[in-house]
């Protein structure tokens, strides 16, 4: 019973010294672990005070309530200065909405005999495709002027091919404040 019963124990023994050791290193890891963790806190801890040295520096509370109250008050003037420019912005786009801001110009030989392409129609249209067609022709003679009423992409008056092709090509451009 002895030989049997030392064995045992000293297979205890073994186990309980590795047990231990495993224990220690865990112990010694966790230590390690922990130190660089406070080595990182106390490099963020004296970088915050230097901010907030630098902040408080010279500063009395009256100092920062006067800074912060200026702030306000420049938070405030910006957004009066905001709802000003909206309203200018408003009455700008609203003043576009009435220019010439789609348009077209179409150049032919109004005789065919006379080349390079000297005559032109030109349509100018607003946001309601209201506007002119202005239409020069020129001949040997001279030049001539037409302008032609557009009314919601119409006119009233009969269009020569080249004032409908103008129209159509005006009528489709993009409409740049819609």
């Amino acid at each position: 019973m002895n030989e049997t019963t030392t064995v045992f124990a000293g297979l205890q023994e073994a186990d309980a010294l590795r047990f231990s050791m495993m224990f220690s290193m865990a112990a010694v890891i966790m230590v390690i672990i922990l130190a660089v963790f406070l080595i990182i806190s106390l490099v963020k801890i004296r970088k915050l005070n230097k901010k907030y040295s630098a902040f408080m520096k010279g500063a009395t509370g009256r100092d920062l309530e006067a800074s912060i109250l200026t702030r306000f008050n420049d938070i405030d003037k910006m957004k009066s200065d905001i709802e000003f420019i909206f309203g200018k912005l408003n009455i700008a786009c609203d003043v576009l909405l009435t220019t010439y801001q789609k348009m077209s110009i179409v150049k032919y030989d109004a005789f065919k005999e006379m080349g390079g392409k000297l005559s032109f129609s030109m349509a100018m249209l607003d946001d309601k495709n209201n506007g002119y067609i202005l239409t020069s022709v020129h001949t040997r003679e001279g030049c001539y002027t037409y302008i032609k009423e557009i009314i919601k992409g119409e006119s009233f008056v009969v269009l020569s091919e080249e004032e409908r092709r103008a129209l159509d090509e005006a009528k489709n451009k993009r409409n740049y404040m819609a």
